[in-house]
């Protein structure tokens, strides 16, 4: 047990948006004074006054550290409390509350604190909703995403597995080992669906390559000898092989309501080519293994997109060998370092990124699985820790709190008036060209802070020489030779909406997507851009799933239960002369734990799967609600 124990609860203010009440316990045996405590919460407290029977010493985004009264000797078995207002917004949801805390003592060592989950005066005990239905199905088969038609007839018997018919080619054998290899990655429990020979009760595959077949399509024919998997590329082959897996799978699991067909056919393809899962890494950092598992989940939905969100202002994840601080620096937080402790990071620096091997690694895994890779360093904004690690791209004439992002870091943002920026971009862009081989590398884009730039004399002076008005001009200067940048390397540029400010970027080889609201799809596809549709109101899955204040989850877009997320259509109100510009759908996750992150992220990211491969008019609630229980989590 800690030596010392921090507990909170929130209570509403009229007027704001509330007070955190604190509570901090000496379990220690030893009496505590001259010491200060830190603890991470993203109800940020704003102004030097916020603090009641405290001292607010110091704000870096969801970071505080707070003093105790001068003189304050906190005895064992004793307690202090203090209280804090002004807060930037209230928090809706437990997990909303203290995140983690430490000590710094008067020798200067740091220890940890133990922190619980906030009360709220409403708060009711009692285990977490359930937001699935039980479910129901018409037709007695296991299939997610659902596929655009079907007709066959159930056998009482699964066959014992699935296996290449003789004479099958070496890729088609090939193609078997690899989805009987993600299935025991998935379901290491379970007997085995594929064999690379023959076996007894088991159905033999015959491949057929059709040219008629549209790319990442297929076709499945079922009789009581065989099954004939039609396609025309790897990839529908590949969805073919997992649409087999899901129907055994089922058949095996729960026998009394799905079967395995013994004849019938599928044809399939899917409905959007992006069918993208967005990943926040910087903000919190997964192993190398937990990727890989979550990039197994997405092909098991047939998901064909891992969006790798690799920085942020909490840390720079990528080594980039020309700049060794990025990691060195801007991949730590914690006590004593540049980047304080944010999110849930305690006394402990927490480090961790990715090696260029380790980047090298997942898109190979990725890619055997039919999975591009889209790498994402957030830029202009959102660029706190570069700054920390690479003070030349600084003007040192800007004063050095003169503009504050939403997230309220200081300064957080590319110079794009300092020619080093470039000199910098253009050696990352050089390493990560030579790492991802997909077509598209994400720049972010969104959430440069208003006038951040107009204390920058550097940035000054190009405005009035550039005739720019106002830094969404100035940020679409940036962008269009960030474009440039990228065109030169071969790589096409993605983007959050906000690249379009300003003027924006030429439309041509630029994606962008729509993360704010669905609106702002309509805007960009109207105003001539390719888009994905990820809204935070339906897509973002680390939001909270109901509004009640013991559930885990963001606020900042309301509450998504999975039902939402499943009926929610990317399409919308779009006229119909403009839906040709979306591109597809995509999930994002952003800032979840690991301790919630099954909670949050499933079902709703197969409901998001479903909505990227499924005719709206062949989607079916009650039907997915009893399958999806099936699915596998991280």
């Amino acid at each position: 047990m800690a030596d010392y124990r921090l507990e909170a609860s929130w209570n509403p203010v009229e007027g704001s948006f509330g007070r955190f009440s604190f509570t901090f316990f000496n379990l220690s045996d030893e009496p505590l004074s001259g010491f200060t405590l830190a603890y991470t919460s993203p109800a940020r407290a704003t102004g030097e006054h916020a603090a009641e029977g405290a001292v607010l010493k110091r704000c870096v985004a969801d970071f505080h550290e707070v003093s105790p009264p001068e003189g304050l000797t906190v005895k064992p078995g004793d307690s202090w409390r203090f209280s804090v207002e002004e807060l930037t917004n209230g928090p809706e949801h437990v997990t909303s509350g203290i995140k983690s805390a430490y000590l710094t003592l008067a020798d200067g060592r740091q220890v940890p604190v133990s922190v619980v989950d906030l009360v709220h005066d409403s708060a009711k005990p009692g285990a977490l909703p359930e937001f699935l239905p039980k479910g129901q199905v018409v037709e007695p088969f296991s299939l997610l995403p659902w596929p655009l038609s079907l007709a066959m007839r159930p056998d009482k018997v699964a066959p014992g597995a699935l296996y290449p018919a003789a004479g099958s080619r070496p890729e088609n054998i090939e193609a078997v080992a690899k989805a009987l290899a993600l299935y025991q990655r998935l379901f290491p429990a379970d007997d085995v669906l594929f064999s690379l020979q023959p076996v007894e009760n088991g159905r033999p595959i015959r491949f057929k390559a059709e040219s008629s077949i549209m790319p990442a399509a297929y076709e499945l024919r079922f009789t009581a000898q065989e099954i004939i998997l039609a396609s025309d590329d790897a990839a529908g082959r590949f969805y073919g092989l997992i649409t087999l897996a899901q129907l055994l799978h089922g058949a095996r699991h729960d026998a009394e309501t799905f079967q395995f067909p013994v004849f019938g056919n599928i044809a399939d393809q899917p409905r959007y080519e992006w069918r993208g899962c967005h990943l926040d890494v910087s903000r919190q950092f997964y192993p190398v293994l937990d990727i890989e598992r979550l990039i197994d989940t997405l092909a098991w939905n047939k998901l064909n997109i891992f969006h790798w969100h690799l920085t942020d202002d909490e840390a720079w994840r990528l080594e980039i060998k020309a700049y060794p601080e990025l990691t060195e620096i801007s991949a730590r937080r914690g006590p004593g370092e540049v980047p304080v402790s944010q999110l849930g990071n305690v006394a402990e620096t927490r480090s961790g990124y990715y090696t260029q091997d380790d980047a090298r690694r997942i898109v190979a895994h990725a890619g055997a699985l039919h999975i591009d890779v889209l790498p994402e360093i957030d830029i202009p904004g959102h660029s706190a820790v570069p700054l920390f690690a690479l003070p030349q791209l600084i003007d040192e004439q800007q004063a050095p709190d003169s503009c504050r992002s939403v997230q309220d870091y200081s300064n957080n943002t590319l110079n794009p008036a300092i020619e080093f920026t470039y000199e910098f971009l253009g050696k990352v862009f050089d390493e990560m060209v030579a790492l991802f081989p997909f077509e598209y590398l994400h720049i972010g884009g969104d959430e440069v802070p208003h006038g951040c730039w107009f204390a920058s004399p550097a940035c000054k002076s190009l405005m009035d020489r550039e005739k720019l008005a106002d830094t969404a001009e100035l940020q679409s200067h940036f962008m269009r030779r960030i474009k440039t940048m990228l065109a030169e390397r071969g790589r096409k540029l993605a983007g959050w909406n906000e690249v379009s400010h300003g003027g924006g970027v030429d439309r041509g080889g630029t994606l962008l997507m729509a993360w704010e609201k669905p609106e702002v799809g309509i805007e960009l596809a109207g105003d001539g851009y390719d888009i994905v549709m990820a809204p935070g109101q339906a897509y973002h899955l680390d939001l909270a799933q109901a509004e009640g204040e013991d559930e885990p989850g963001a606020s900042r877009a309301g509450f998504t239960p999975p039902e939402k997320t499943y009926a929610y259509e990317a399409e919308g109100e779009l006229p119909e002369e403009l839906r040709g510009r979306i591109r597809g759908i995509q999930a994002c996750i952003r800032g979840v734990s690991r301790a919630n992150f099954n909670r949050l992220v499933f079902p709703r990211l197969p409901a998001v799967a479903e909505a990227a491969w499924t005719p709206c008019l062949r989607k079916d609630w009650q039907r997915f609600a009893a399958i999806v229980r099936m699915w596998p989590k991280l």
